[in-house]
C-alpha cells in the first residue's frame, strides 16, 4: 500500500511524525511524504521537522503565501500532477489548513481515497477560513480519524457514514509526549521563573488594529506585575510595526520571534498561563496542566474548556485581564484526563489503515 501524507504548515508536521512512524512499522506500507509548501517561514518548518524527527519531505510544492483562493487553487493545480504520477492509494491530510481540503477536492476528483487525521472538530463560526475547510474535508474524506467524543457526534450530525468513523485520540498530544522530556534543555535561558506566554495570529484578531492595539497596552500593563513573553508571528509583528507599538517590548513585554516546536513547548510547560488564540495550543496546555485564556468567542476544541485548562475570553481585553489576574493568584481550574489522549493515536491510526 502506498501512502501519501501532506503536510502544509507547521501544526501538520506535528501531527504527521507520529503517523509516519506508526506506519512505517506495518508491512507492505510505503510512504511519501509531500510538503505543499504553504507555510512561509521556509528556515522555520526546516528547524520544525529536524525537532520531530521527520524525515526530509520527498516533494515540496513550494506553493507560498497567497490569499485563500490563489493558494488553494496553486495547491491544487499542483497537487494533481503529483497525484496522478505517484498513484497512492490513500492520502492522509492533516488538520484544517487550505493544503488538508486542497488535497482531498483533488482526491475527491480522482478517485483516490483520503484519510482526514483530526476530523470532526467544530467550532460552528463559518467566518473561520478553517471551519469551511473542516467541513469540506470530512465530507470528502473515507477515513475520519477524530481526537474526541465531541468530535464523533459532530460527524454523526453531519450525516457522515458511522463506518468511516474512527475515534483514535490526539496525534498532537503523541508528539508532545515523545518530546516532553527533551524541551527541557531548549528553553530560553533568559526567561525568568514565573512569566506569562502569549501567541497571537488570527486575522479576525491582529489584523484589526485598534483592538491589537489595546491589548498590547493590556500586555504591557501585566507585564509590570510578571513578565510576558510574545513569540511573535511575523503577520502579528508587522501589525505591531504598522501600529507604532514596537518600542512596547522591554524587560517585562518581551516581543521575541518565533520559536521551533521544542523551544516553545520548553515555555508552555514552565509558563503560570498562557494567553492564545491557538488551537493547538489550547489542547497542549490542558494535556500540560497549564491554564489557558482563549482570545476567541469559540473554539473547535470544546473538550480543552469541559475537561482542561481552557477559557474562552473572547475579545473581551478587560474580561482577559481579570481571568489573568485570578489565574496569576491561584485560582485556575485544572485539567482531567481525557480518554485516547495517551500518546498512542498514531498507532491506533496505523491499525485502523492495515485493516483497510
Amino acid at each position: 500500500m502506498h501512502i501519501l501524507h501532506v503536510v502544509g504548515a507547521r501544526p501538520n508536521f506535528m501531527k504527521a511524525a507520529p503517523v509516519l512512524v506508526s506506519l512505517a512499522g506495518k508491512p507492505g506500507v510505503r510512504q511519501t511524504l509531500l510538503h505543499t509548501g504553504q507555510h512561509y517561514d521556509a528556515a522555520m518548518s526546516d528547524v520544525f521537522f529536524q525537532q520531530l524527527g521527520m524525515p526530509a519531505p520527498d516533494l515540496n510544492l513550494e506553493v507560498g503565501s497567497g490569499s485563500h483562493a490563489r493558494q488553494t487553487a496553486e495547491i491544487m493545480t499542483r497537487f494533481e500532477t503529483v497525484a496522478l504520477e505517484r498513484k497512492p492509494d490513500l492520502v492522509l491530510v492533516y488538520g484544517d489548513v487550505n493544503s488538508t481540503m486542497a488535497a482531498a477536492l483533488v482526491c475527491s476528483k480522482l478517485g483516490v481515497r483520503v484519510g482526514h487525521v483530526e476530523a470532526g472538530l467544530r467550532s460552528r463560526d463559518r467566518t473561520m477560513p478553517e471551519e469551511i475547510n473542516r467541513l469540506v474535508t470530512d465530507q470528502l474524506a473515507d477515513l475520519l480519524f477524530t481526537p474526541s467524543s465531541d468530535a464523533d457526534e459532530n460527524l454523526f450530525r453531519e450525516g457522515v457514514d458511522a463506518s468511516k468513523i474512527h475515534r483514535v485520540g490526539n496525534v498532537m498530544i503523541d508528539t508532545l509526549v515523545r518530546l516532553l522530556p527533551c524541551a527541557k534543555a531548549h528553553r530560553a535561558g533568559d526567561v525568568p521563573n514565573r512569566y506569562v506566554l502569549v501567541t497571537l495570529h488570527r486575522p479576525a484578531n491582529v489584523d484589526d488594529l485598534p483592538w491589537l492595539g489595546e491589548l498590547l497596552l493590556a500586555l504591557s500593563a501585566l507585564s509590570q506585575e510578571i513578565t510576558v513573553v510574545f513569540p511573535v508571528h511575523p503577520r502579528t509583528r508587522q501589525r505591531i510595526a504598522d501600529l507604532g507599538l514596537s518600542a512596547l517590548s522591554n524587560g517585562h513585554l518581551r516581543l521575541m520571534d518565533p520559536m521551533p516546536y521544542l523551544n516553545f513547548l520548553a515555555l508552555q510547560q514552565q509558563a503560570q498561563l498562557v494567553i492564545t488564540d491557538s488551537g493547538g495550543i489550547q489542547e497542549e496546555t490542558t494535556f500540560l496542566d497549564v491554564p489557558c485564556l482563549t482570545m476567541r468567542e469559540n473554539t473547535e476544541r470544546p473538550v480543552t474548556v469541559t475537561l482542561g485548562t481552557n477559557q474562552l475570553v473572547g475579545r473581551d481585553i478587560a474580561r482577559m485581564q481579570s481571568e489573568a489576574r485570578r489565574v496569576l493568584a491561584g485560582e485556575s481550574k485544572r485539567a482531567q484526563p481525557i480518554p485516547l489522549w495517551d500518546g498512542k493515536a498514531a498507532e491506533r491510526i496505523a491499525d485502523v489503515i492495515a485493516r483497510q
